[in-house]
């Protein structure tokens, strides 16, 4: 028996974890006035460059002595930045608990292999005990876990006190998620997720202290151009004046600023989270209203607005084995997209199988809402066809 298709459809149906949904209304038509075929060393490429960071600040409430500066190859390229240029003068303590974490995990124990490293791991759905940071040591984590649908709630767990550098990818959170800027002393983050701009551009910011480590403390490893970010032993300023290191895409610049522009139009940063908000709330009341359906984070208060990670607890599915459970999950996502209703919401390849939406502000709470009852009917449609138990 096939199940009746719902009658109402998402207008915008792009749910996708990155790069993340295009702002409302958005068309071709904001990227007019790109700087397209000009220098971004020419005065009109450093107004645009300078005019984004300027905006970043007054958008994401970003204290006036931090340091913002646009870098290469999306957050990956900023805390990798961070990473490389930061790391090795104390201990350090990493965090993770769902994918990117674990990336950064090997980044600092295999690549730069530093010895006086603490991991603290957690499975998915959980956050490790942050009780056990030492804050005499570097801490590096994930504001909010993007393949686990698992954030932190707030900074207050972060020593104000503390000795070592936090350093925070905070590449689904920002502009979803207060961030605690006076308990963190790096943040990163990317256009194509934040906001649903455009892919390749990083976003790297620094606190007093960690413009304080650049310049006393230098690396014992070479740092490739893309990383270096002093010159002569003080902080390269050009950098975070929109002087960036190598040459961004203008097209994106403009793209970056459209958004921007609108998250002021809105209200700001209260706004966007409050956007988010309505978005995860969503679908929160209908996972408390179905039965096949929950939270892959375990924690009510530690659950992503944006990266919204779920699982399926009926117990024709959870009899499968690890892979016909996988299967089934990315069946689901399929029969979505087949429709056009949901593009991009299979579960993340390391994480355990389900279904991630976006929940982000650049998305519309009417199309999370005309998102669900289509679950409901992809749901019903893929157990129809599982072998009986026997």
């Amino acid at each position: 028996m096939t199940a009746t298709k719902p009658g109402v459809r998402p207008v915008i149906p792009h749910f996708s974890s990155g790069p993340c949904a295009k702002r409302p209304g958005w068309n071709l038509t904001a990227l007019t006035d790109a700087a397209l075929g000009r220098s971004h060393r020419a005065k009109i490429g450093k107004a645009k460059l300078k005019r984004a960071i300027d905006l970043t600040r007054e958008v994401l409430e970003v204290p006036a002595d931090y340091r913002i500066g646009i870098v290469p190859a999306s957050d990956t390229g900023a805390v990798e930045m961070a990473l490389w240029s930061l790391l090795g003068q104390r201990a350090v303590t990493m965090l993770a608990w769902e994918s990117f974490g674990e990336g950064w995990v090997g980044d600092v124990t295999k690549e730069l292999k530093l010895k006086d490293v603490t991991t603290l791991k957690a499975p998915y759905g959980d956050l490790p005990d942050l009780s056990k940071i030492d804050f005499k040591t570097d801490v590096v984590f994930t504001w909010n876990g993007t393949t686990s649908g698992v954030r932190v709630p707030n900074g207050d767990w972060i020593a104000a006190d503390r000795e070592g550098l936090t350093i925070c990818d905070a590449t689904s959170a920002a502009f979803a998620q207060r961030l605690d800027w006076l308990k963190l002393d790096v943040v990163t983050f990317s256009w194509q997720k934040a906001l649903g701009g455009e892919g390749a551009h990083g976003m790297l910011i620094l606190s007093p202290r960690a413009a304080a480590r650049l310049e006393s403390y230098k690396p014992a490893w070479p740092l490739p151009k893309i990383f270096r970010l002093t010159k002569g032993g003080k902080i390269n300023e050009g950098i975070f004046q929109g002087e960036t290191i190598n040459t961004p895409s203008m097209l994106c610049v403009e793209d970056y600023l459209d958004t921007l522009s609108w998250a002021k139009s809105i209200g700001g940063l209260k706004a966007t989270i409050a956007r988010s908000d309505a978005n995860a709330k969503a679908i929160a009341d209908w996972v408390a209203a179905t039965p096949w359906v929950g939270h892959l984070a375990n924690n009510a208060e530690q659950r992503s607005n944006t990266s919204v990670c779920l699982k399926v607890v009926d117990p024709a599915v959870t009899r499968l084995s690890a892979d016909e459970q996988a299967s089934f999950a990315k069946t689901l996502a399929g029969l979505l997209e087949k429709e056009g209703v949901a593009y991009d919401i299979a579960y993340y390849r390391d994480a355990p199988p389900g279904l991630r939406i976006w929940c982000g502000a650049t998305v519309e709470t009417g199309d999370v809402k005309a998102l669900t009852p289509w679950l409901d009917w992809a749901f019903a449609e893929a157990k129809a066809v599982l072998p009986k138990a026997a």
